[in-house]
């Protein structure tokens, strides 16, 4: 009874965080992310003022706006674009790479979280239940098989690929939850997964023509750039759907997250709820390894963070706090990736294990520690 009364508190979230250290939480991790795409667009091999920054962006805004009722407004939008090398720079590159990485770094952790829910394990992600090289697999083998014969492969057309990987490898996982009760050895079984996918891929690439293997090395890297408005549209067409699915299962979600039992004596279907669960995951982890490449660790990491931040399991506090802080994450990685070793750039999977791996040691350190106690 003193565990359930306290999951209901926890989930609650009134005596651990409420709404008022939600809304400073989300407002703190909203400033860090405006404060790191302010850097992200203006630091670079060439430096561009913040005020010339805000110059610009505030003509293209109101330039795209009046593009929509208006020819000359767009011309005049292409013509600032096309009129300096900075502005060619802000519009074409940084503004482009900083928004994809901030909508793919939000909707990685949402897909998370999504997980950890579905297998009641803060642990559970992406990555590490092989999900992540699941698609990394089709995508690879769409690109090694089919780049060479029908050309240029659309983005779109890679989201579809990574969402089938995705899914695959999401089901084969769950069969063997139905029969591996440990996390450990559920955790153990993704890695091998993963390993297998990659095996797979590294045998299609030793039989596969040169050109062909291009392709899939440097995506297979991870990096944001490239990015261009192109890959923004796909981005938000497949993310803002799968995001407001999310909180549209807010309820549900929470009543689940207390207990299977529990959420059929509330009315929820939770077969239904499972399936969803599964779907939304797969699609947003599946558009953020089409366009992206693999990127390791935010899945698990953030909404770990979050709910500490937050003291609360409440999914409405932690998915909106989820969603920013991985927006906020990603976007300073990719500015680190490109900037402490430039020219060199550091591929995104790098330096996000390099500060979220430490916060999955910790986890498993402190559920262990529990276990014990």
């Amino acid at each position: 009874m003193a565990d359930v009364k306290k999951s209901l508190i926890d989930h609650d979230g009134q005596r651990l965080g409420g709404a008022g250290r939600f809304a400073y939480t989300a407002a703190g991790c909203a400033l860090l992310l405006f404060a790191v795409i302010a850097a992200s667009v203006s630091i670079g091999s060439v430096s561009i003022g913040l005020s010339k920054v805000w110059s610009m962006l505030g003509k293209g805004l109101s330039l795209f706006v009046r593009s929509v009722f208006s020819k000359a407004a767009s011309e005049e939008l292409s013509a600032l674009i096309s009129s300096s090398g900075e502005s060619s720079i802000l519009f074409r590159i940084r503004l482009p790479r900083t928004l994809l990485a901030a909508i793919l770094g939000g909707s990685l952790s949402v897909s998370g979280y999504l997980l950890q829910v579905f297998f009641r394990n803060p642990i559970a992600g992406p990555f590490v239940l092989g999900i992540s090289s699941g698609a990394k697999m089709v995508v690879g083998l769409v690109l090694i098989f089919f780049a060479g014969r029908i050309g240029l492969i659309s983005s779109l057309t890679l989201v579809a690929a990574a969402f089938g990987g995705s899914l695959l490898i999401t089901l084969l996982v769950l069969l063997f939850s139905q029969r591996v009760r440990n996390m450990s050895m559920l955790l153990v079984v993704g890695i091998m997964v993963g390993y297998i996918c990659s095996a797979v891929t590294e045998f299609c690439i030793t039989f596969a023509a040169d050109h062909d293997v291009v392709n899939l090395t440097s995506w297979s890297m991870g990096s944001f750039s490239g990015a261009d408005w192109a890959d923004i549209r796909i981005a938000l067409l497949v993310c803002i759907p799968g995001l407001i699915a999310a909180f549209l299962m807010i309820k549900p979600i929470g009543a689940y997250a207390l207990g299977e039992g529990y959420a059929r004596s509330m009315g929820v279907r939770v077969k239904t709820v499972r399936v969803l669960l599964i779907l939304i995951s797969s699609l947003l982890s599946a558009c953020v390894t089409a366009l992206a490449g693999p990127v390791s660790f935010v899945g698990i990491a953030v909404p770990h963070i979050a709910r500490t931040l937050l003291r609360s399991s409440r999914p409405s506090y932690v998915i909106s706090t989820s969603f920013l802080f991985g927006a906020f994450f990603c976007t300073a990685c990719d500015l680190i990736a490109r900037t402490v070793f430039a020219p060199t750039e550091l591929a995104i999977g790098t330096v996000t294990s390099v500060f979220g791996a430490p916060v999955v040691i910790y986890m498993m350190i402190s559920s262990r520690r529990n276990r014990e106690v």
